[in-house]
């Protein structure tokens, strides 16, 4: 699952370790303080979010430029600490490291790191707000994951159509493109259509109907053929989130088909791969 975290991994039986016990206060929110640790590390990622974008205004970097370096390289060895941690005590290490939530978390400290080598890469920094997604987890709402991972498979299974989609609109536009070179470039002059690219870039932005307006046509073949475009465009927008819909819609459809009961409790609605109730644990 993409927004899989280590927190349905418990462990098995209890332990007085250390190693035990802060990998339930990190991964678990199950305790006191597994709860304090998720919402004070939620504060301090949104606070280290919030000075990568402060430091992006010239007056406040002027008078604060360093005070912001501080802060941020405080906020990013704090954040390795942290990671290092997680790494150390999770059971699973190699499942933690390339999970979704792993991957951010790495990602979250690498740009400071990487501002000794390229100047500007901490902006990269505010990708720290997707940590934010695991006040999911502190908040008892597991089953929007659930629902974000619905949403994940059917534009999984959406991929291949999409693909085809993509390349059929790729090849008109750089037929059309290509058209437009030699109507407006080669044969009137028409300085904005000085290359192939060049015209095939005036494509996407026309079939895309963003239209910035800074190449346009001159000839009457040239409208002609920009008309043709633009109402491509209008037909093909709405395309990609048909595909997808259809898609999440066999999926929700899916889901409701399974009316299985729980023979214990008697509640319904499991998922359609369940093997055990969501409720009370029984095999279904």
């Amino acid at each position: 699952m993409m927004f899989e975290d280590q927190s349905s991994h418990a462990p098995e039986h209890q332990s007085n370790s250390l190693r035990d016990r802060l990998y339930r206060i990190i991964f678990l929110a199950d305790t006191k303080e597994g709860r304090t640790f998720d919402i004070v590390l939620l504060w301090l990622i949104g606070i280290s979010v919030g000075v990568v974008m402060l430091e992006s205004v010239p007056e406040l970097q002027a008078e604060y430029g360093r005070l912001f370096f501080i802060v941020e390289w405080g906020f990013t060895i704090l954040f390795t600490i942290e990671y290092i941690v997680r790494v150390i005590v999770v059971r699973r290490k190699r499942r933690y490291i390339f999970s979704f939530f792993g991957i951010v978390d790495i990602l979250s400290i690498i740009p400071t790191y990487l501002t000794i080598f390229l100047a500007g890469s901490q902006y990269l920094l505010v990708i720290r707000i997707l940590r934010l997604l695991r006040v999911f987890r502190i908040l008892k709402m597991a089953r929007h994951i659930g629902e974000a991972n619905l949403i994940m498979n059917a534009f999984r299974a959406s991929l291949a159509k999409i693909t085809v989609f993509l390349f059929f609109v790729i090849a008109i536009t750089v037929i059309l493109g290509t058209a437009m070179y030699l109507v407006e470039g080669v044969i009137a002059g028409n300085p904005g259509f000085s290359s192939v690219p060049q015209s095939v870039y005036w494509g996407i932005v026309t079939i895309s109907t963003v239209g910035y307006g800074d190449i346009t046509p001159v000839t009457v073949i040239g409208k002609f053929i920009a008309t043709f475009i633009m109402l491509i465009g209008y037909g093909i927008i709405a395309v990609p989130t048909g595909i997808v819909t259809a898609e999440l819609s066999l999926s929700l459809s899916e889901v409701r088909l399974d009316r299985r009961k729980c023979p214990e409790c008697g509640y319904e609605g499991h998922d359609p791969k369940a093997s055990f109730c969501k409720m009370c644990g029984y095999d279904i």
